[in-house]
């Protein structure tokens, strides 16, 4: 059970800063993007999170993922995942509580995951990059069988019909030991599926 919000986005907030992160340097020729786990709530101010089916064109055509992308030319992550969560579903004026640990994925690119609170917003997806916009209550993040593993994959079971895997499935997984429960958590040998590796 969590705590109520403001509690819980204090809670938070002290979880990321005592989480030694691990950041993989800048570097010449590596890719680099930028997620954002934003925290809105509700009219009854329950706390979601938002994730996202992607548009079926483009990067990950109809793959769940978390707002979030490519960083532009002399963009830092933070700035770049709160643009992204911008553009993807007018999510603005948010409060950044930490960072998890970049994530390296099987295609080459170094994800930064960014963990913001947002308060009481209605996320809308942008209608070329993304297919439909879900929000997901905190608590399925502590919820029993989540995580669980499927022929040594990795599975965040969300909700109905959303089924998360590496890496969105490991940098929420990340999210729910860190940020939620306060435990140390590494994951970047997390196995990705093959369908993710584009």
């Amino acid at each position: 059970m969590l705590p109520p919000l403001d509690e819980l986005r204090d809670l938070i907030t002290a979880n990321l800063a005592a989480f030694d992160r691990r950041q993989v340097p800048p570097a010449e020729g590596v890719r680099r993007a930028a997620v954002t786990v934003c925290v809105l709530e509700d009219a009854e101010r329950t706390p979601y999170t938002v994730l996202i089916r992607r548009a079926p064109h483009g990067r990950n055509p109809g793959q769940w993922a978390l707002p979030g992308g490519r960083l532009d030319d002399g963009e830092e992550p933070v700035e770049a995942a709160l643009r992204e969560l911008a553009e993807e579903v007018a999510v603005r004026g948010v409060r950044v509580a930490g960072l998890l640990d970049d994530f390296v994925t099987d295609s080459g690119f170094v994800i930064t995951p960014v963990v913001a609170f947002g308060g009481r917003q209605e996320p809308v997806g942008d209608a070329w990059e993304v297919a439909s916009v879900h929000a997901v209550p905190l608590e399925r993040f502590v919820a029993p069988g989540v995580p669980r593993w499927r022929d040594g994959l990795l599975q965040m079971p969300l909700g109905p019909g959303i089924v998360i895997h590496a890496p969105t499935g490991a940098i929420l997984w990340q999210f729910a030991e860190v940020a939620l429960r306060g435990r140390e958590l590494r994951v970047f040998d997390v196995t990705q599926p093959h369908w993710t590796r584009s």
